[in-house]
Order: C-alpha cells, then structure tokens, then sequence
C-alpha cells in the first residue's frame, strides 16, 4: 500500500469518528423545539405591581360560547368593564396572581405542534378558526396603565401524574409546556366582587319580616295572592320571638346567616332614569317606562311608586337604624344568570335591594346609608336558587 493510500483512509477514518463523536456527544446543540426550556415566560414582565388590567375568557364546550371577564383600576378604582363597571375587589388578588408569573418558567417542553393543542386544551378560546368545541383552554392577559400586555398565555388541562402542572401556550405560537404553577384566575364575576353585599352583620339584625306572597296577571292586571307572614322580633335581651312564641335557634340563625353572607351570582344595570330617580327621590315615579322595565324582571310598581316582588319581600331592621327592603322577581333567563357552583344549583333570581331609615342615623351610619342607596340604585341583582331558598324559612320551618 502507498503512503499516499494509507494517508487517505487515515483522514478518511478520522472524518468518521469525528461525525460519530459529534452525533453521540451529549454537548452537542440539542433540537430546536427545545431551545427555549427552562427560560422564562415573561422575561420583560418584572414588576407585580404593573397591571392594572386583567383579562379572563373561559369557554364553556356544552354551550360552545366563550365567557369574557375583565377588570380593570380606572378612576382610582377598582370595576368590571364587562358587567357594566361593577365595583371589584380586585387588588389583593390581582397581585398575587401577577407575582407568580413574574417567576413562571418553560419548565419541559412537550409539543411543537398545532395539531396537539386539544390534547392538551391549550386552543385559544377566541380561535374563530378553530372549529373544536374540546380542547379550549383559558387565556389571561394582564396589561399596564398603557393597555400593553404584560403576559399573555392560554392554560390548559392538568398534566397527568404530576400534581401543581398545568399545560401552557403564548397566544398565536404553537409550542406547548408543561408548567409547575397554580396561577388560574377565574372567570367568574363573584369571584372579583365584595362578598358582603349588605354590609349587615347577623348580630345586628333586631327585626325580619317576610311577607310572602305571589303577583300573577289576570286580564293584564297584577293581581297579589298572599301566602303567609312572618316577623320576628329580637329583645333587649337577645331573644327572638315569633308571634309571642319562641322559634328555633338553628332556624333563626340559619336566617340570619344567610343574609348576612347574601352572595349574587350576576347582576343587570338599570337604565338612567331609574337609578337617578332612586338616588335623588329614593322612589320610582309611576311611569309606563318604569313599570316596563320593572316588569321584565318580575317586579310591579304600584300607583303610589310602592314596588312589589312577584314572589314576595323580606324587610329587615338593623340595630344601626338601617332597614333593607329585599324583594323577589322574576327567574333570570340562562343567559343572563352566570354558571352556577354545585352548592347553588336551582333557580337563580332577580332581586332589588332598597334601604330606608327606622330612626335617625349618626354620622358614621349616615355614610354607610348613603353607600348603600346609591349602589342597590344602580343594579339589578341575580341570587342563587339556594339563596333564594334560604332567606325565605316558612312558619312551620321556624317553629
């Protein structure tokens, strides 16, 4: 063999153990659909104090329709421009959703591939060109006082097997991850607005009475068939009273309770000239405008302004001075009621709120008065089938 033949089969073997050495070599640059593992989601978004916005849209595949939320700091204010600038209670849960994706990482990378996004229910909820009604996942966006986004991701399922996963995607890209987080906001309104509705302690409750009776419409004419009353009445003592009997403590407190925990499940804006008239006159002028408007929701205005439920009112005095007038409407049509958790499931309805005084307020009541006219001005409420229930005990229930 010539030195020059072996000198070539020395490169040539050479050349083949270096390309094997670069093919087993775990130092080698690994594929492209992993480029990005481990990195963070949002690297720019640093400060958790920088949105003052959030965005949620669910999507619900039994009525193929998405369910958009947002709330938003405007005015000095929390409010939900997607139910009519309702107040929220937004802060402290905003915040802590926003810290927690300053610290979200790419932690694996399982899919580069648009046609697994429904296995692992990260399509996009607004994707029109998407036609699955499966696989859609929930998109948040959290945006700065500008209206830029600040992280913008669909969530999807849970992964299998490794509890605190979730699958994650960025809008319009196709790769998937698995994420170690529990960042999951709702897209449920009573998630994000004040809890204590009346701002009436169970304590401070001296007087209930439930006047419970129907409205129905005989020859276009409302007609009140009554039902049954109850009242009861609190001593200085602490004890309750029914008609001169003592009625049971569980039921008593199973009533009180529920008015003081009263939770809405969606609300609906009166129009202008209703509020306005609320606010000024603390009544309704008895109008054709305003007695159809009342009526779309199961409630009735009398020729004196009085307003009555068609399925009765509750009045209740507060120690404060304070008495809240609840009456009972119409049920709320699937459209306008909100999904429902498994404890609320029955009927939801429509409820108005109104508050007059049973003695002079000092100042500090005189505040919360004001407060509360002007906000049970503004709304018609929805409560839940349960609620509905309990504020509404029968005799025979409390005796």
């Amino acid at each position: 063999m010539s030195e020059l033949t072996k000198t070539l089969l020395f490169c040539l073997g050479a050349a083949v153990l270096t390309a094997a050495a670069v093919v087993v070599d775990p130092g080698a640059s690994a594929p492209e659909i992993f480029s990005d593992q481990g990195e963070l989601f949002f690297p720019n978004f640093t400060d958790p104090n920088a949105p003052k916005a959030i965005e949620v849209i669910d999507y619900d595949p039994e009525t193929a329709t998405a369910t958009p939320l947002k709330v938003e700091f405007k005015d000095n204010q929390w409010i939900l421009p997607s139910h009519n600038n309702y107040p929220a209670d937004a802060a402290e849960r905003l915040a802590s959703t926003a810290a927690a994706l300053t610290e979200l990482h790419k932690d694996v990378v399982v899919s580069d591939r648009v046609e697994d996004h429904a296995q692992y229910g990260v399509i996009d909820p607004l994707d029109e060109n998407n036609t699955s009604l499966e696989g859609r996942g929930k998109r948040v966006t959290l945006r700065d006082e500008n209206g830029d986004a600040l992280a913008d991701f669909v969530i999807g399922k849970p992964v299998e097997g490794k509890e605190g996963f979730r699958y994650m995607r960025v809008p319009g890209q196709r790769r998937v991850y698995e994420v170690k987080t529990d960042v999951d906001p709702s897209a449920e309104f009573r998630d994000w607005i004040e809890t204590d509705l009346l701002k009436l302690a169970s304590g401070d409750i001296r007087r209930v009475e439930i006047n419970n009776y129907q409205i129905t419409e005989q020859f276009g004419m409302p007609v009140m068939r009554p039902r049954e009353q109850v009242i009861l009445t609190k001593n200085e003592k602490g004890d309750w009273s029914l008609g001169g009997r003592k009625p049971k403590d569980s039921a008593v407190n199973a009533l009180n309770n529920a008015l003081d925990s009263l939770k809405i499940v969606d609300i609906v804006h009166k129009p202008d000239f209703l509020t306005a008239e609320l606010k000024t006159k603390g009544r309704i002028e008895p109008t054709m405008a305003a007695a159809r408007d009342l009526m779309q929701r199961g409630f009735y205005l009398s020729g004196d302004g009085k307003i009555y439920g068609n399925e009765g009112e509750e009045i209740v005095d507060a120690a404060n001075g304070i008495r809240y007038t609840l009456h009972f409407g119409e049920i709320a049509s699937s459209s306008t009621a909100r999904k429902q958790t498994e404890a609320e499931q029955g009927e939801s309805r429509y409820l108005l709120i109104a508050v007059s005084k049973t003695k002079a307020l000092d100042e500090k009541t005189q505040a919360l008065y004001d407060e509360l006219r002007d906000r049970f001005a503004d709304w018609y409420y929805v409560i839940s089938g349960a609620d509905f229930a309990a504020l509404r005990p029968e005799r025979k229930d409390l005796l």
